[in-house]
C-alpha cells in the first residue's frame, strides 16, 4: 500500500508536507473494488481467476534495504533505458542491487518517467551507504537527488499536525579523548601486544621505569593502532573494528566488518578504512575485495568499493596494497585517491565521489604518492614502447600539470617526499649501456619553488647500491646509504648549501647500518644495523657531525622515536625466539630501562597533537630555556630524591630480610652444635680459622669515545 501511495505523489506535491498528508488520507479511504484497470492491461497485478504459476519473491530485508530517489529526470520512452543505466552504474558502485531491485515507475497518460525510483539493496547497510552518499548528489545543474529510505515515509505520515517540543534529555559527558596531553611531567604514553595480551604503559624516564595505564587480555584478535592524533585505539575482530579511547578506555564505537584484515585512518582521524579478501569457493575464481569506509564521528558507512581482487592489484604485485587508498596531505581529508589500470581515481568527501566524476587517465601508471602538505600528486609512468619514463607533478583539483621530467633507460623509480612538502627526492636506477648493470641517481624538485626547478645529483661512486634514502623532518637534508657488502657508506646532503643548491654534507665510511631513524625533531639520527647485523647502534648529531654513543640490542627488529624526539625504542619482536621485549633509551644513546615481554610482537607510540605554538612563541622559548628549564630541574630533583628514596627504603627491606635470616641459621646451627661436636669430635672455634683476602679484577664494559682534537 506504500508503494502505491509513494508512485502516486505528482512531482509538484513532493515538497509540500500537508499535499503527502491529504494524498495519504484519499489512498486510505480508498475502495478496491473502485479501481477500474484499463482494459487487456493487469498492471503487473495478477487476476484471482486465473491460474497463478508465479513465484512468490519473499525478501529478505524488508523496506530496509530500499531507498527512494527524487528529483530524476522526466525523460521519454526513447531515453527511459539510458536513464536507467545512469542510476544503476551510479548506485552499483555503492552496494549490490538486486535483481529487478531498479524500478523507475512511469506516467500511463505521458508514458513519460516520474521524475523518482526505488533501488532495492541485500542490505541495509548498502542502502543506508547508498543514502549518505547521494543524497544531495548533482546528477546536472537541475536535477539534484534527494534520497530517503523507503520506510522513512511511514513516519512522515504519522507526523502530527501539531508541534511538541521534544523532551530534554540529561546531559552525558562524553569521553575526554585528549586527557592524557594533559599529563604535568608531559610524558609519552605506548601500547605493547605479546601473545594474547595488550598493555598500555607512561614512559617514566625520571623513575627509569614505565607505568602501567591499562592492560587486557584478548582485547584484540590480531593487533591494535592509534588514530593519528592518539585520540583512540582501535582493536580488530572477527565482526569488525571497536574504537577505544577516555581515561578509563571504555568502547567509542563499532564498525561492522566480518572477516576484517586491514585498518587505516584518514590523517585527521574522520575516515575509518576497513579492508577484507575473501577466498572463493571455485579455485578458478578469483578472489573478491571489501573495502569499507566509515565516518567516524557518525559510526556509518560513508561507501562501500567492491569487486574482484585484480581490480585492486597493480601489476606485478602479489596480495592487496596498503593502504589501498592514500590520503592527500593539507586539505583537512579533503581528498583521497587509488591507483588501476591506466588511472588514477581521485575522491572528495564529504560526498565520496569520484572528482568531476572521472578518473585521472595515467597511460601504464607504476606508482604515485600525494605531498604530505598540499593536494599534489606525484605520479610514476615507467617507459612503454617507444615512450619514455615520466616522472610528473599533478596539482588537484584543478588538475594543472606543475612538472614533468622525461627519463630514459630506466630500470626502477622510488620516490620520496619531504615531510613539510617543499621537496621531492626521486631514486632513478638505469641501465648501463650494455644492459648488464644499473646505476643510481636523483632527481630533486623543489616543489614549492616558483616553476618548481628541479636538480640532478649522483653520487661519487655510481655503481653503488642504495640501500636506504631518508629525509630529516621539517629540515632540508637527507642521508643515504650507498654502497655493498656489510659495512656501507653513510652519506648526509643537504639541499641549501651556501650557494643554495644541493651540496653534501659529509660521509660516514664504512658503517655496521642498514636502516636511517630520525629524531622527530630532526638534528639526531640513529644508524640502525638490524636484524642480520645483529643489532648494532649508533647515535648521531648531524648539526656537529658526532657520533653521540654506540651501542647494541643484540638482534633488534625495531627502532622507534617517541613523539617528541626525547626518547628511542629498540625492540626484539617474537620472530626470534630469545629476548624479546624493548629498550629505551635517551636520545644521547643512554640506555633508561628495559621490558621483556614472551611473545614479544607490536610496540606503539601513541601520536601526539601538533604543537600549538607559532614559531615565534617557539623561538622565544629555545632563547630563554634556561628560565623555563630550572622549573623542571626542580621537578627531577624530586623525582630523584624520591627514586632514591624508594631505593634505600627497597635495600633496607633487603638487608633486613637477610639479617633476619642469618639470625634464623644461626640459631639453627647452636641447636645442632652438641651432635656435630660428637660427630666430627671438635668444632674450631673463628680465631682457629685464617682469613686470606684477594683481590680479583673482572672487565664489566669497554666504552671506546671518539674525543675531537
Amino acid at each position: 500500500a506504500e508503494l502505491v501511495w509513494r508512485m502516486g505523489i505528482p512531482s509538484e506535491t513532493k515538497g509540500s508536507l500537508d499535499d503527502l498528508r491529504k494524498k495519504a488520507r484519499e489512498y486510505a479511504s480508498m475502495r478496491l473494488e473502485d479501481v477500474v484497470l484499463p482494459p487487456e492491461d493487469d498492471m503487473g497485478i495478477p487476476s484471482e481467476d486465473e491460474d497463478d504459476d508465479i513465484e512468490e519473491i519473499q525478501s529478505e530485508t524488508g523496506f530496509g534495504s530500499v531507498i527512494v530517489v527524487d528529483n530524476l529526470p522526466v525523460v521519454p520512452p526513447g531515453k527511459h533505458e539510458k536513464l536507467v543505466t545512469v542510476v544503476r552504474k551510479i548506485y552499483g558502485q555503492i552496494g549490490t542491487i538486486r535483481e529487478g531491485g531498479l524500478w523507475m515507475p512511469v506516467d500511463q497518460a505521458t508514458k513519460n518517467t516520474k521524475g523518482y525510483a526505488f533501488v532495492e539493496f541485500c542490505s541495509a547497510q548498502e542502502a543506508d551507504a547508498a543514502m549518505a552518499q547521494t543524497d544531495g548528489y548533482k546528477l546536472d545543474k537541475s536535477h539534484v537527488f534527494k534520497v530517503n529510505k523507503f520506510d522513512e515515509f511511514d513516519k512522515f505520515i504519522k507526523v502530527p499536525d501539531a508541534y511538541t517540543a521534544p523532551a530534554v534529555k540529561d546531559y552525558n559527558a562524553k569521553a575526554n579523548l585528549w586527557s592524557w596531553m594533559m599529563d604535568e611531567r608531559g610524558r609519552d604514553q605506548f601500547a605493547i601486544r605479546f601473545g594474547d595480551d595488550t598493555e598500555l604503559y607512561w614512559n617514566d624516564p625520571a623513575r627509569r621505569c614505565s607505568e602501567e595505564v591499562y592492560r587486557r587480555s584478548f582485547w584484540t584478535e590480531s593487533y591494535v593502532q592509534w588514530s593519528p592524533m592518539g585520540s583512540m585505539l582501535t582493536t580488530v575482530h572477527r565482526q569488525g573494528v571497536a574504537v577505544w579511547g577516555g581515561v578509563g578506555w571504555q568502547r567509542l564505537a563499532r564498525f561492522d566488518h566480518p572477516g576484517v584484515q586491514l585498518v587505516d585512518f584518514s590523517p585527521c582521524e574522520k575516515y575509518l578504512i576497513t579492508a577484507s579478501t575473501q577466498e572463493p569457493s571455485n579455485p578458478r575464481d578469483s578472489a573478491t575485495v571489501l573495502v569499507k569506509m566509515f565516518n567516524v564521528r557518525a559510526g556509518q558507512v560513508a561507501r562501500v568499493f567492491e569487486g574482484p581482487l585484480s581490480d585492486f592489484v597493480h601489476e606485478g604485485v602479489s596480495g592487496l596494497p596498503w593502504p589501498l587508498f592514500k590520503w592527500a596531505g593539507g586539505c583537512d581529508d579533503k581528498y583521497f585517491a587509488r591507483m588501476s589500470k591506466n588511472q588514477i581515481s581521485v575522491y572528495s568527501t564529504p560526498d565520496m565521489a569520484l572528482l568531476d566524476k572521472k578518473s585521472v587517465k595515467v597511460e601504464g601508471v607504476a606508482d604515485f604518492n600525494w605531498c604530505p602538505t598540499a593536494p599534489i600528486l606525484s605520479i610514476y609512468q615507467p617507459e612503454t614502447g617507444n615512450q619514455p619514463a615520466r616522472i610528473s607533478l599533478l596539482q588537484i583539483p584543478s588538475r594543472i600539470e606543475l612538472r614533468q621530467k622525461n627519463l630514459f633507460s630506466v630500470s626502477e623509480v622510488k620516490m620520496y617526499w619531504q615531510s613539510e612538502g617543499e621537496y621531492l627526492a626521486v631514486r632513478v636506477d638505469k641501465y648501463t649501456k650494455t644492459k648488464k648493470s644499473t646505476y643510481s641517481g636523483f632527481e630533486l624538485f623543489r616543489v614549492k619553488e616558483r616553476e618548481c626547478p628541479m636538480e640532478v645529483l649522483e653520487l661519487e661512486s655510481k655503481t653503488d647500491k642504495i640501500v636506504a634514502v631518508s629525509w630529516e623532518p621539517n629540515g632540508t637534508r637527507f642521508a643515504i646509504i650507498h654502497g655493498d657488502g656489510h659495512r656501507p657508506d653513510l652519506t648526509f646532503y643537504t639541499m641549501s648549501n651556501k650557494q643554495g643548491r644541493v651540496g653534501k654534507v659529509g660521509t660516514l665510511k664504512g658503517k655496521s647500518v642498514n636502516a636511517l631513524y630520525w629524531s622527530p625533531t630532526g638534528k639526531n639520527i640513529v644508524l640502525a644495523g638490524l636484524k642480520s647485523m645483529n643489532g648494532q647502534l649508533e647515535f648521531f648529531n648531524v648539526d656537529e657531525f658526532e657520533v653521540l654513543a654506540s651501542a647494541e640490542h643484540f638482534m633488534c627488529t625495531d627502532v622507534d622515536w617517541d613523539p617528541t624526539g626525547r626518547y628511542c625504542v629498540t625492540s626484539v619482536s617474537s620472530q626470534h625466539q630469545m629476548e624479546n621485549g624493548f629498550n629505551v633509551w635517551s636520545f644521547n644513546g643512554k640506555l633508561l630501562y628495559k621490558l621483556s615481554r614472551d611473545r614479544f610482537f607490536q610496540f606503539l607510540w601513541r601520536p601526539r597533537l601538533p604543537s600549538l605554538l607559532s614559531e615565534e612563541q617557539e623561538a622565544d622559548i629555545v632563547k630563554n630555556l634556561r628560565t623555563y628549564s630550572k622549573k623542571y630541574e626542580v621537578q627531577d630533583d624530586e623525582l630523584a630524591k624520591e627514586q632514591n628514596q624508594t631505593n634505600q627504603a627497597g635495600r633496607q627491606a633487603l638487608l633486613d630480610e637477610y639479617r633476619a635470616w642469618q639470625r634464623e641459621a644461626h640459631a639453627i646451627l647452636e641447636s645442632q652444635r652438641e651432635e656435630r661436636e660428637a660427630l666430627i669430635g671438635h668444632i674450631p672455634e673463628e680465631e682457629d680459622v685464617d682469613m686470606e683476602e684477594v683481590d680479583i679484577e673482572e672487565i664489566i664494559d669497554i666504552t671506546e669515545e671518539i674525543i675531537s682534537m
